[in-house]
C-alpha cells in the first residue's frame, strides 16, 4: 500500500509538471468560480442573481459597445458631423471606450446641472432635479468628477431596479418560484433599448422608483409607497401622474369600491399618495425660488423646445403617415408597446399596469413631433410591457424565439446608438 501511495504521488507530481502552468490556471479559475458561487449562495434571496446579472449585462454590452466603436473607426461620416462635438465630451469624460460610452447628449447636461453652484442664476428649468442633485455629495468621494457621479447612480439605480422587477415580477406573475421573477428581470433588460439603463441618463432611476412604488403599493405599505412616488416625481415630469395608477392599485384592494362609504377607509390608507403630486411641487417651487416663475419649466420647454400639449393620437399618426421612416419606426413601437400591453393586461386585477403604461406612453406623445427623438427612450419606462412578455414567454417553446428576436432588437439599436444615428434614440 505504502508504494501504491508513493507511485500515486509520484504519477500525480509528474502530471503537474507535464501540465505545467494550464493546470495551475485552470485550477485557479475553478477555486475563483467556486468561490464566487459561494459568495452568491451566502448573498440573501435574489441578490446573488440581481448582482450577477447586473455585472453580466454590464460586462457584455461595454464589450459589444467597445467592438462596435472599433469596427467603425475610420469609417467615412463615422461620428456624423453634429455628433462629433459630443464625442469630443466623451473623450473628455474618460479616454477609456468602456467608461465613455455611456454618456451621450442629455449627459453633459446633467452633468452641468450636478456642478453648477446654486447661488448662480438657474440656467435650464427643462430637467427636474433629482438626478443630478443625486450626483452632487458623490462627485467629492470620486475626485470632483459629478460625470463619473451620475454614471454611479444610474447604475447602483439599476441594481436595485432588478431588484424590485424581480419581486414585482414574480408576484404578478404567481409568485409560484423564482423562476418568474428571473424571467421578469430578463425581459426587463431585453427592452429594445434596455442599454440605456447603463447609461449616465435618467432611465435606470425613474423605473427603479417606479418599481418600487408599485412593489410597496401592492404590499399595502402606503407611506413607502408615498416616499417612492415623491422622489419619482422629482425625477421625470411624467412621474407625478402615477399617482393615477397607483390609486388604482388601493381602490382594487378594496374591492373597487369608491361610493361615499368607502372613502374614510381609503383616505385613512391612501393618504400617503398625496405626497407623489408633492415631489413635482417641490420642483415648481424651485422654479419659482430661481426665476420667480413657477411653471419655468413649462416656458423653457415651450421656447427652448417647442414642446406644447397636443392630442398624442395625432402626433402619433403624423408619425406613422408622415413620410419619415426613422420618426415611423419609433412611432412603431410605441404601438407595439400599447398592444401588447391591451392584450396582455386586460384582467381587472391588471388595469393599473394597464393605465401606467398609457401615462408613459402617451403622455410623452402629448408633448408633440419634437418628442419623436427621445421616444425610444422614453419607452423604457413602460415595465410592465417586460412582464406581459415573461407571462407569454411560459409557453413551451416561445421564451427561445422572444429572447433572441429582442436580443437582435436591441443589439442593433445599441449598434446604431454607438456609431450613426445616436438621435434615433435619444
Amino acid at each position: 500500500m505504502a508504494d501504491e501511495r508513493r507511485a500515486d504521488a509520484g504519477g500525480a507530481a509528474e502530471a503537474g509538471r507535464a501540465g505545467g502552468l494550464p493546470s495551475v490556471a485552470r485550477s485557479g479559475r475553478t477555486r475563483w468560480r467556486s468561490r464566487a458561487a459561494s459568495v452568491a449562495r451566502r448573498l440573501p434571496e435574489p441578490w446573488g442573481f440581481v448582482l450577477a446579472v447586473f455585472a453580466g449585462s454590464k460586462l457584455v454590452l461595454s464589450l459589444v459597445g467597445v467592438l462596435v466603436l472599433a469596427a467603425w473607426d475610420g469609417v467615412p461620416g463615422a461620428p456624423p458631423a453634429d455628433e462629433t462635438g459630443m464625442r469630443a465630451q466623451q473623450e473628455a469624460i474618460s479616454s477609456h471606450r468602456w467608461f465613455s460610452l455611456w454618456f451621450a447628449w442629455d449627459s453633459f447636461l446633467y452633468d452641468h446641472l450636478a456642478r453648477l453652484p446654486l447661488d448662480r442664476p438657474w440656467p435650464d428649468f427643462g430637467f427636474p432635479l433629482l438626478y443630478p442633485f443625486l450626483a452632487r455629495p458623490l462627485a467629492p468621494l470620486l475626485g470632483g468628477h459629478a460625470a463619473w457621479a451620475l454614471l454611479l447612480v444610474s447604475n447602483v439605480a439599476l441594481v436595485f431596479q432588478l431588484y424590485f422587477a424581480y419581486r414585482l415580477g414574480g408576484r404578478l406573475l404567481g409568485g409560484a418560484g423564482p423562476d418568474d421573477g428571473r424571467r421578469a428581470v430578463r425581459y426587463l433588460l431585453l427592452l429594445p433599448t434596455a442599454f440605456l439603463f447603463q447609461a449616465a441618463l435618467t432611465e435606470s432611476l425613474f423605473v427603479c422608483l417606479a418599481l418600487a412604488a408599485f412593489w410597496y403599493a401592492e404590499r399595502s405599505r402606503w407611506l413607502l409607497v408615498g416616499v417612492a412616488g415623491y422622489f419619482l416625481a422629482m425625477s421625470r415630469s411624467v412621474g407625478f401622474l402615477v399617482v393615477v395608477p397607483l390609486a388604482l392599485v388601493l381602490l382594487r384592494e378594496h374591492g373597487w369600491r369608491a361610493g361615499p362609504r368607502a372613502w374614510p377607509a381609503l383616505l385613512r390608507q391612501g393618504w400617503p399618495l398625496l405626497l407623489v403630486p408633492a415631489g413635482w411641487l417641490t420642483f415648481m417651487a424651485f422654479c419659482r425660488w430661481q426665476s420667480g416663475d413657477w411653471f419655468a419649466y413649462q416656458h423653457t420647454q415651450e421656447t427652448g423646445w417647442g414642446i406644447r400639449l397636443q392630442n398624442p393620437l395625432a402626433v402619433a399618426g403624423s408619425a406613422l403617415f408622415g413620410g419619415n421612416s426613422a420618426d415611423a419606426l419609433r412611432v412603431w413601437l410605441a404601438v407595439a408597446m400599447l398592444a401588447v400591453a391591451a392584450v396582455g393586461l386586460r384582467r381587472r386585477a391588471d388595469w393599473p399596469y394597464l393605465l401606467y403604461t398609457l401615462v408613459v406612453v402617451l403622455v410623452p406623445l402629448s408633448m408633440g413631433p419634437p418628442v419623436y427623438k427621445s421616444l425610444l427612450r422614453y419607452l423604457l419606462a413602460a415595465f410592465p410591457v417586460a412582464f406581459v412578455l415573461a407571462r407569454w414567454a411560459r409557453r413551451p417553446g416561445l421564451d427561445g424565439w422572444l429572447t433572441a428576436a429582442l436580443a437582435l432588437l436591441q443589439g442593433a439599436l445599441f449598434a446604431v446608438w454607438l456609431t450613426y444615428w445616436t438621435h434615433l434614440v435619444i
